[in-house]
């Protein structure tokens, strides 16, 4: 049962009427009724400590990462193909192995004391420095697998990344002029380019690094709309870039806002409340069971009491997973994961564990996306009987019982991804007699349980970095990778099968072609069980009406760079 769509359709239909609150700050007016000055403020369910691309892996950095550090190139965010972004333009050669860029000229780094309190002009030379951090096995570099297997000379400067030969960098990388950089490959990889469009690839200045140092990620230095103003365990702060480089189409320089703050949410209710306060401008990731919470009662809105506001929905580029330790002696017996995945019936943990919030994963683990059709993988089936027969034969029984585990959840006590795990636990409970204990963690501790191999079952979450299949499978790969070793994902998945397949849609240049190799991969993942696929969800989100020009899409991107502050009519 989908409800969702309904009840915010109904309730935005009276919000229409409610009023907005007053301009924070006084404001001039740009071309085509557009508005400069103003805060715009929002909340993150976990805290961020670290402001530097390489550092930041997970979604809530990189929302503030992306306002602070530009790319090379960058996602269209309503078509999401690939533009020129730090790079004005760029050529690929016939058969995706070398990427010439040209680079924009008159874009300037936020001002800091690593200029001597003063600003300074990107150039090549950054952009090379900036993507061969992003190949060192530095202290600061946790993003490290994203290019090395990838760029010609990377697993060598990998390994060695002081020798003498290779002090002037990576040989794939070389800068022609100032202002052109060329990237060479070492096999062909035709979504090269959209791996560029990533956040973590943010572009910053050696300078800030020599200066700063182990402390990078509390001084991030970049080229963005937005330089950090202040950071504290209470609240980050970003305010304009005076010297920011693009201009919207009616030629006005962007950023509109004075400033972008975020605080910590303690839960969702929190910050529903907020929302509804007027002490924040944006609720992510909203709950179906918080819905009412957020819009109160028809007598409240025909009072003015509510916020006016408008709802943005997409259907993400997201998967909810349960993911296992396939080396672990638990789950090492592919016949127990299938068991694990027949068991589990998804339609009924959508409607009855979370009322109807998100769609049931049908197909493998990829979703739906333009160069994807999810339709054409045979996904998991619910099919009890047999679960029960492939426990047997893999030797559990009445008078041998399946261990109990510890399931990692990196969620919040009552949030939908906690909901969901409880509906997988009932399910594994009530059909297999499997004890799994929800353990709720933080990040950090979710990170360190399943790096360490302590936890052998956990639940995950993956949302596109890139619009690519591509991004999805990378995370089963484990061919070869830095001086010929195996790479190893978090899954400890090995399937040479899958490998060869993956490899060679990396190299195929033909759409269609391209697309049927990684439905075969993706057919393997539903055989082969490194994980479970759960749900997909939509990317819905509120937003105070005040708040113009304000796009997101189904890789859940915020782009704060050309929204402005305009207080809705009463």
């Amino acid at each position: 049962m989908r409800i969702l769509h309904f009840s915010l359709i109904f309730f935005s239909s009276i919000f229409i009427f409610s009023c907005g609150n007053e301009a924070d700050t006084p404001q001039k007016e740009g071309v085509g009724g557009k508005y400069y000055g103003g805060t715009f403020r929002f909340m993150s369910s976990e805290k961020v400590q670290k402001l530097y691309p390489l550092a930041s892996n997970d979604v809530y950095a990189q929302r503030l990462n992306a306002q602070i550090f530009e790319t090379l190139l960058s996602l269209d965010s309503k078509t999401l193909e690939v533009k020129p972004c730090l790079a004005a333009s760029y050529e690929v050669n016939e058969d995706a192995t070398c990427f010439t860029f040209k680079i924009r000229k008159g874009v300037q780094f936020h001002e800091d004391d690593c200029f001597d309190g003063k600003a300074r002009f990107l150039n090549a030379e950054d952009i090379k420095y900036s993507l061969e951090m992003a190949c060192t096995p530095s202290m600061y570099n946790d993003m490290t697998n994203i290019l090395v297997t990838h760029i010609l000379g990377g697993d060598l400067f990998y390994r060695k990344p002081n020798n003498k030969h290779i002090l002037k960098g990576i040989p794939g990388i070389r800068v022609l002029d100032p202002y052109t950089l060329e990237i060479r490959l070492n096999e062909s990889f035709r979504s090269f380019d959209k791996i560029l469009t990533n956040t973590t690839l943010g572009i910053f200045p050696r300078e800030a690094l020599e200066k700063y140092g182990k402390n990078i990620a509390k001084h991030p230095i970049g080229t963005g709309p937005f330089r950090l103003e202040s950071m504290s365990g209470e609240q980050i702060v970003l305010k304009r870039h005076p010297n920011y480089w693009r201009t919207d189409d009616l030629g006005n320089k962007l950023p509109f806002l004075d400033q972008v703050v975020m605080t910590f949410a303690q839960n969702k209710r929190s910050e529903i409340m907020a929302f509804r306060n007027k002490e924040i401008d944006l609720v992510l990731e909203i709950p179906v069971d918080e819905i009412q919470n957020i819009l109160g009662s028809l007598k409240e809105a025909q009072a003015g009491k509510n916020v006016t506001h408008r709802v943005e929905s997409h259907p993400g580029m997201k998967i909810s997973f349960l993911s296992f330790d396939c080396k672990s002696q638990e789950f090492s017996d592919v016949r127990i994961r299938r068991a694990f995945s027949l068991v589990l019936d998804r339609k009924r943990i959508v409607d009855t564990w979370l009322s109807g919030e998100g769609w049931a994963a049908e197909n493998g683990f990829i979703p739906e996306m333009p160069s994807f059709h999810a339709q054409s993988v045979n996904g998991h089936q619910f099919d009890p009987s047999k679960a029960k027969a492939l426990m047997a034969e893999a030797g559990y029984s009445k008078t041998k019982k399946f261990p109990a585990l510890d399931l990692y959840v990196n969620a919040k006590k009552g949030s939908a991804q906690h909901k969901m795990c409880q509906g997988i636990v009932a399910e594994l409970r009530n059909t297999l007699g499997i004890t799994l204990i929800i353990r709720l963690c933080t990040y950090k501790e979710w990170e360190k349980a399943v790096s360490s191999g302590k936890a052998k079952i956990w639940r995950s979450g993956w949302v596109a970095d890139y619009p690519d299949a591509d991004n999805f499978l990378r995370l089963f790969y484990s061919g070869k990778s830095l001086s010929n070793k195996k790479i190893e994902n978090e899954f400890h998945f090995r399937n040479e099968q899958f490998n060869a397949l993956f490899e060679e849609a990396a190299r195929e240049g033909n759409p269609n072609k391209r697309e049927a190799l990684f439905i075969a991969c993706d057919q393997l993942i539903v055989d082969e069980v490194p994980a479970i696929p759960i749900l997909t969800d939509d990317v819905l989100i509120m937003i105070n009406a005040r708040v113009r020009d304000f796009y997101t899409n189904s890789m859940e991107a915020l782009d704060f760079s050309s929204i402005f502050i305009k207080e809705p009519r009463r």
